[in-house]
């Protein structure tokens, strides 16, 4: 009888998030902000892809990371994480406490996007380090940890200022980036509308990079807040969407039991990290 395919059995395992992305499918993940263990093991159970572990703007630290990455062995959702820089040291880091996808921030001109693919792959492919112990223990593939890690981590280039706007042609042509994301809060404020979204001048931005991923055949990503967006979204070519943080999730939560009983407090949103 063949295994069964999933995170107890890596040898046949592949993925997810790839796997789906490559069908064309949509994928979901929740932003966790806060370093806390079971938090991130509830989320991570909750029906999402993956765990957008946020490194950039939040205080979890790579203690935390590697407890949130252990604490969802075995959880549908995969772990990703966004390091505060683009940098091969973040990313090393992050890979070797066992994310399994790299989120880089501000991927401004093709050599930041050259730098995320070679952060993510081992040589002769790029130039990752091989002291990733602790990512072998979270995923003991029979054949290897470093053909695994090569071939299921998913690298993630943030495009968000006009600088990535200006550069995306060749950002969007850098071969292993697997998504252009579309950090539209930055790239709103970049373009001096101060994070305002709907705008003109934003959507021709949005378009553009839109364009240039699909002629390369990027997978495209952007926020989305609510099942409207991604649906709305996803008919423009959008797949790999980030939705709000488990304390936007507790908050809505709140407001649908509290507010019929007229106790409802406005719901918090720490906004498109």
């Amino acid at each position: 009888m063949k295994a069964k395919t999933n995170q107890k059995n890596p040898s046949s395992w592949t993925n997810p998030v790839k796997a789906k992305l490559k069908r064309g499918e949509v994928v979901i993940g929740v932003v966790i902000s806060v370093n806390h263990v079971e938090t991130a093991a509830q989320a991570a159970n909750l029906g999402f892809d993956f765990l957008w572990i946020e490194m950039e703007h939040c205080p979890i630290s790579l203690e935390g990371l590697r407890n949130i990455v252990l604490a969802t062995r075995g959880l549908p959702a995969v772990p990703f994480a966004r390091p505060p820089v683009n940098e091969l040291w973040t990313a090393k880091r992050l890979l070797d406490a066992g994310v399994l996808g790299v989120i880089f921030p501000f991927t401004h001109n093709a050599e930041l996007a050259r730098q995320a693919v070679a952060a993510c792959r081992y040589p002769p492919l790029g130039l990752r380090g091989s002291g990733a112990d602790l990512a072998t223990f979270r995923w003991p593939a029979p054949g290897g940890y470093y053909d695994f890690a090569d071939e299921n981590v998913l690298v993630v280039a943030v495009v968000e200022d006009t600088t990535g706007l200006a550069n995306i042609d060749e950002i969007a042509a850098t071969p292993g980036v697997d998504v252009i994301f579309i950090g539209t809060s930055d790239l709103s404020f970049s373009l001096g509308l101060r994070g305002a979204q709907n705008q003109p001048k934003l959507d021709e931005a949005v378009a553009k990079i839109a364009a240039a991923a699909r002629k390369h055949g990027k997978v495209l990503g952007r926020p989305a807040r609510s099942p409207k967006e991604i649906k709305a979204f996803s008919k423009q070519g959008f797949q790999f969407f980030m939705t709000g943080t488990e304390i936007d999730l507790m908050s809505m939560g709140a407001a649908q039991l509290l507010g019929p009983l007229g106790r409802g407090r406005a719901v918090l949103s720490t906004g498109s990290l």
